[in-house]
């Protein structure tokens, strides 16, 4: 449908109530998205263009308007030979991370002014199909789930650059799909 939708929860009932769309760019066919941890931006990967697209959000509103949009991919990668699945913004807003499957890396981008992404590069994921990916909360890593090599590739985050960086750390595990970190307990 290429259109993001913004529902309002009525706790009272117990049911989402559609309040406002956004058309996305044709074609683009969004898939995930993330809220930046404390500005009115929230990023949208978008599986079929391989874009990560910024919308302006009104929180107040419940409004999305669109801001930016950056390619996942490098120059000269033919789109028709990959797909786009997740999304994270680091803990501190600084970065923003997207996975291509098909490139088979993390699309890594410095969050800037009003919400616009500077494409910073691209980590190869240490297999094939990453379809899921997260970043571990208080530490600087991020782990890259390969679903067709059926591998989790751990990598150290720089704090400064936001490049992954593998850590020689892999873990053999059949068809890996999401990734989720449990809280440590006090």
């Amino acid at each position: 449908m290429d259109t993001l939708f913004v529902y309002r929860l009525d706790a009272a009932q117990g049911r989402l109530i559609e309040h406002a769309r956004v058309r996305t760019a044709p074609g683009a066919g969004p898939r995930h998205a993330a809220f930046h941890p404390t500005q009115p931006y929230v990023y949208v990967i978008n599986e079929l263009d391989s874009t990560v697209a910024s919308y302006r959000y009104d929180r107040a509103e419940g409004t999305l308007a669109p801001a930016h949009a950056a390619s996942t991919l490098p120059d000269g990668f033919d789109p028709a030979k990959t797909t786009c699945a997740d999304i994270h913004v680091d803990r501190t807003g600084s970065f923003v991370y997207g996975s291509n499957r098909g490139h088979d890396s993390i699309a890594v981008f410095r969050v800037l002014d009003e919400g616009q992404l500077e494409p910073l590069g691209h980590v190869a994921t240490g297999g094939r199909t990453p379809r899921n990916f997260t970043l571990v909360p208080g530490a600087p890593f991020l782990l890259a789930a390969n679903q067709d090599s059926d591998s989790i590739v751990i990598f150290g985050l720089s704090a400064e650059t936001g490049m992954p960086q593998p850590n020689g750390q892999r873990i053999d595990v059949a068809k890996p799909v999401c990734l989720r970190v449990l809280p440590t307990r006090p």
